[in-house]
């Protein structure tokens, strides 16, 4: 299943496989929780994620607090 398919959501949260473009649901939820601030993302608001460390991520500031940087606007 990828995100294009759509079925209603099991309660609780997913194991995803994310993949480079995609991801893969290994065990059926409805969210998952960011890597960096802990909130929950629901599967179809899931925009970011790194492959290699197999984590998601709220938004691309989630990823950098992530990795310890911090933006100046």
């Amino acid at each position: 299943m990828n995100r294009i398919e759509r079925r209603p959501p099991t309660p609780g949260e997913a194991e995803i496989e994310y993949q480079d473009g995609d991801f893969r649901i290994l065990k059926p939820g409805a969210y998952v929780r960011c890597a960096a601030t802990k909130v929950e993302i629901p599967l179809d608001e899931l925009r970011y994620w790194d492959v290699d460390s197999q984590e998601a991520y709220a938004s691309p500031q989630a990823k950098l607090e992530r990795l310890g940087l911090t933006v100046k606007l």
